[in-house]
């Protein structure tokens, strides 16, 4: 008798607890979701020229790209040179942050201008160019 009670309170507690595991796994994929969702892009590839006092743009929350071709991309889809006032200024009204606009470098400096200038005209005021940091 004495024998088999040993032997139940052996298996009760030979397991192993995975609960703590499990939690470290839900705590970083929540993690992973958070941060992921908060990462903005401009829905195409883009070479930003380089200036020793670019600074980071924490409140820009609407992009616009410029690319080498003169094409532009208002948050992942092309949008008409045109129309591109009215409708970065919908998109600043919905999102409440700024404009950052990201022009290639092989880009025409006249297309940026133009853009930065119906921006203007539409309205909104918090715009700015992007550029990779370099190395000082």
């Amino acid at each position: 008798m004495r024998r088999r009670r040993r032997q139940l309170q052996e298996d009760t507690t030979a397991g192993v607890d995975l609960t703590p595991m499990l939690d470290v796994v839900f705590i970083m994929l929540i993690f992973f979701i958070v941060t992921t969702s908060f990462v903005k892009e401009s829905g195409v590839d883009i070479e930003r020229p380089e200036a020793s006092g670019a600074t980071a743009q924490p409140s820009a929350q609407v992009m616009v790209a410029i690319t080498s071709e003169g094409a532009l991309w208002l948050d992942g889809e092309t949008i008409n040179p045109d129309q591109v006032g009215s409708a970065v200024a919908q998109a600043v009204k919905r999102s409440g942050g700024g404009v950052v606009v990201q022009a290639d470098r092989r880009s025409r400096t006249g297309l940026l201008v133009e853009t930065m200038d119906a921006i203007r005209q539409a309205g909104v005021d918090d715009i700015a160019v992007a550029a990779t940091r370099s190395g000082s």
